[in-house]
């Protein structure tokens, strides 16, 4: 749903050692890096982008804001928590259920070097809550069939008979 999150940080290089440890025990890497400006993160495309703030002030964190990133299982939680705190990163609360949040959710929260609140969060109920678009039913509609196969019947022209004389 999100293309990309940015965070501002008063000094990128200080702050890329943490992102590289915090981030990496993920699966994330550095994807982008424009120094002294700007570093991103992501698996295939830059989507936590790290920098400078653009009005040139000092940088602080919002009241309430976190960005929370998926986590692949609950190892990677704790050893996001573990490489947050071992870089300079403070405990928010440790790695663990988060009932709160929901029966399936599992989370560990750290703030980074500048004050930003960070959260590895591991939630498999949230991947079966997504609902699946449907179309809605109209008055004298016919069920369309669905499926590979229906698909490519559908793109096929209609196959006219030639009348012979």
């Amino acid at each position: 749903m999100l293309h990309h999150v940015s965070i501002g940080v008063r000094d990128v290089e200080r702050a890329a050692r943490f992102y590289d440890a915090a981030l990496g025990a993920l699966g994330y890497r550095r994807l982008a890096e424009y120094m002294p400006y700007a570093i991103a993160y992501g698996v295939s495309a830059p989507a936590f982008w790290v920098q400078l703030p653009h009005n040139q002030q000092e940088s602080n964190p919002g009241n309430g804001m976190h960005v929370g990133f998926s986590a692949k299982n609950k190892g990677a939680v704790h050893k996001f928590h573990e490489a947050a705190l071992a870089n300079g990163g403070k405990d928010d609360g440790a790695p663990g259920p988060r009932d709160m949040y929901g029966p399936d959710y599992y989370g560990a929260f750290v703030i980074d070097l500048d004050g930003n609140k960070l959260e590895a969060t591991l939630h498999t109920e949230v991947a079966r809550a997504v609902p699946t678009k449907r179309r809605a039913k109209t008055k004298g509609s016919k069920k369309k069939p669905v499926g590979k196969s229906a698909k490519k019947r559908s793109k096929r022209p209609a196959k006219r008979k030639a009348r012979r004389k």
